[in-house]
């Protein structure tokens, strides 16, 4: 096209870069994931997340797509709603020569696909030549490894690191490495199925010849492995194949919908989410806490996310049971935080963690994740009455028992505490996890060890759920003692947690037993669990729901009444929406449906706000604005799995429903839906082997229940009053 000029067209506004976005798309699948702009490239800038990251390191650190030397112009981008495939439309910008404009913007039309699949990226870019002439695009793909631990990209200084090796190219392929000081090879091969002209360790080029309207494909795949890379199977096969798998994935959950489109979406995505956090993962049906940071396997994630779901799809608490069962600790290990029956908090494959630089390869540095995994498994027996499977089950519920009385309760009072052993470790350990999260009325922090009142509310409910599986082993003895035990610590716990003048109970109790009398979202959990006498849990409640504490949004976890209370901050006054969900399924077990409906109102006008409706980690925890959105906290992981499960646990509360395999029974106790949501369509619950449809309406304060599928084997039963 060099000497065609065209003049500059009066008043034509021209376009010379592409807009700035900070807005970040994600893929995940396995062990892999990828955090890019929205063009797909990955840049330095911002908070430094973006990047290909396999098994918690960093195998592609810059991506750039050039077009006649410049970012295209970006058009659109989005992630599908399944999360499956990214997709951007892009353009070239107007092209100039020698002062003169010789392609105009918008002449190469440029459909950018890219999705993951076996410790693969897969990428086709097909190019539209719209204009009237040939045009010769010139084309430079660049890329760079840092092989950067995701513990580095957090913030953390190394010391030292491996070495990079040598690049190698190969025909249409570059393959970069390093050896870590974990004596592991990481690789990271880019490879093309067109002729590129040039390749270096840094980039690809190619010459692409286009006639007019014809269109040309280009296909790259990007291999991250620490073995030899393996053959390509190409973009299209593993596009069927990759489909296939999710197509399965998919049937494990039922379908809701709502007359209220706004619900739909929101649900549609936080199943989604959930998907992408569980498919290829080698922990079968486990779902990774997060991405960016917490990409990997976390007990008391994974072990909230499946009571969240478990009316929904029992398969993930059968995962995440079966994985922590099989990885509950054996031995004493300071470093690990770790004794015999405790329940994996962390775990993580990354060059740091396997040196021990961070002590998160497998980490039991968690107070609360042995009893919640006792309650899981209860909960799970109880909604699926699988019988083999408790069998297997049982002697590490009987180690999570052993473990709760002797290491648990270390100074003998009834309640389970937590010091860190580890000097690298966590310093607190409940699900607020930041060093300054536990803390006296006057701000200074809790001196260890530390009672949660979540804690004992979870070992109250692990006590209750043991016993019913005792009994159902046949050990009545067994059963009356460990009913027994929660009675006890019942009592104790509303003697020694209670603050009347704060109408909640306190946040915790320090190592000399002195209450930190702090109004915090933690006494909510104690309505999840029913450790709470029913008056003190009406108490509860309202406070939770003051002005102090309850945004419009959601509730934060520190009332702004607290010294050290911040909106801004990760723990001391954000919202978090599976805190949120335990909360709201608390209150509707203590009969306050509305104040549980209110709260899934407050999280659906929050999915409206955000971008793909997906709710983050944690968003800050500011007064709602009117015709202003939420605040959101800079680096909140999105996806997250208990934020993405959010909502399913609120309405398992407002319906009030539990599933009965063994007597083919869905029961519904006194249905409750908010005005926001006049109908639920819920299509293929399963019960045992059946699944079934339903349909609920809201009439007034009542909701009707019909059964749309006729199932000889099911009864639903409604409770009215």
């Amino acid at each position: 096209m060099d000497g065609i000029g065209i003049a500059h067209p009066q008043y034509y506004i021209a376009t010379t870069s592409s807009p700035a976005d900070d807005r970040a798309r994600v893929l995940k699948y396995g062990r892999m994931f990828f955090v890019f702009d929205r063009l797909g490239d990955v840049q330095t800038s911002g908070l430094g997340e973006e990047g290909l990251f396999y098994d918690g390191m960093r195998h592609l650190s810059e991506l750039s797509l050039d077009l006649w030397s410049a970012r295209p112009l970006l058009l659109s981008s989005t992630v599908a709603t399944n999360n499956f495939i990214f997709t951007a439309d892009l353009a070239n910008l107007d092209v100039f020569s020698e002062g003169n404009m010789v392609i105009h913007r918008g002449t190469l039309h440029l459909v950018r696909s890219r999705f993951l699949w076996r410790d693969s990226c897969f990428e086709k870019l097909m190019f539209v030549n719209h204009g009237l002439e040939e045009v010769n695009v010139p084309l430079r793909i660049g890329f760079d490894a840092d092989f950067t631990d995701i513990f580095e990209v957090r913030g953390t200084a190394r010391e030292r690191r491996g070495r990079r090796l040598g690049e190698q190219i190969n025909g249409n392929s570059a393959t970069l490495a390093y050896e870590g000081l974990d004596r592991i090879v990481r690789q990271t091969c880019i490879r093309s199925d067109v002729n590129a002209s040039k390749v270096s360790p840094t980039a690809m080029e190619f010459e692409l010849e286009l006639r007019p309207k014809e269109k040309v494909t280009l296909q790259l795949e990007i291999c991250c492995s620490s073995e030899a890379v393996k053959e390509s199977i190409g973009y299209t096969e593993a596009l069927s194949s990759a489909r296939f798998e999710l197509a399965e994935m998919a049937r494990e959950f039922p379908q809701i919908t709502s007359s209220n489109s706004r619900f739909s979406d929101w649900i549609a995505r936080s199943i989604s989410d959930l998907e992408m956090m569980i498919a290829g993962n080698p922990e079968r049906n486990y779902p990774y806490a997060g991405v960016p940071w917490f990409s990997t396997v976390f007990g008391r994630d994974g072990i909230i996310t499946a009571l969240q779901t478990l009316w929904l799809n029992p398969n993930i608490a059968k995962g995440v049971l079966e994985f922590l069962a099989a990885s509950q600790a054996e031995e004493t290990d300071s470093v690990a935080d770790s004794e015999p029956g405790k329940i994996l908090h962390e775990m993580r494959r990354s060059e740091m963690a396997n040196l021990g630089e961070v002590p998160f390869g497998r980490y039991y540095g968690s107070v609360d994740a042995t009893p919640l995994f006792i309650m899981l498994a209860g909960a799970y027996f109880d909604r699926t009455a699988d019988r083999p499977f408790l069998n297997q089950l049982w002697p590490h519920i009987q180690r999570a028992l052993k473990w709760i009385d002797e290491f648990g309760d270390v100074d003998g009072d009834g309640f389970v505490e937590y010091a860190r052993h580890s000097g690298k470790g966590l310093v607190q350990q409940g699900w607020k996890d930041s060093n300054d999260s536990i803390f006296y009325a006057d701000g200074k922090i809790a001196e260890p060890p530390i009672a949660l009142c979540e804690v004992q509310g979870y070992v109250y409910a692990a006590k209750l759920a043991a016993a019913r599986l005792t009994r159902m082993l046949g050990d009545v003895t067994g059963c009356s003692e460990l009913e027994l035990q929660a009675e006890a610590l019942r009592t104790k716990f509303e003697e020694a947690f209670w603050c009347e003048d704060l109408g909640t109970y306190a946040l915790a109790l320090d190592g000399k037993k002195r209450p930190c009398r702090v109004r915090a979202s933690n006494a909510g959990h104690c309505l999840y669990t029913g450790i709470a006498a029913p008056e003190r849990a009406r108490r509860v409640g309202e406070t939770l729901m003051n002005p102090e504490s309850f945004t419009g949004w959601g509730i934060r976890t520190v009332a702004l009444t607290e010294a050290r209370y911040n909106p801004l901050s990760y723990h001391n006054g954000s919202i978090w929406p599976h805190d949120n969900s335990v909360i709201a399924n608390g209150m509707a077990k203590y009969g306050a449906k509305k104040l549980a409906g209110k709260i899934l109102l407050a999280l659906l006008d929050l999915s409206s706000e955000v971008e793909l409706r997906r709710l983050p980690e944690l968003f800050c925890g500011l007064k709602r604005r009117q015709t202003e959105g939420p605040t959101l906290y800079p680096v909140a992981c999105s996806p997250q799995a208990w934020a993405a499960a959010a909502p399913f646990l609120i309405l398992e509360g407002c319906l009030g429903i539990s599933v009965q395999a063994d007597r083919g029974r869905i029961i519904f106790d006194r249905p409750f839906l908010p005005e926001g949501i006049p109908q639920l369509s819920i299509r293929g619950l399963r019960c045992g082997n059946v699944a079934v449809d339903l349909l609920l309406e809201r009439r007034n304060d009542s909701v009707l229940v019909h059964l749309e599928n006729k199932q000889e084997d099911i009864e639903i039963v409604t409770i009215v009053s």
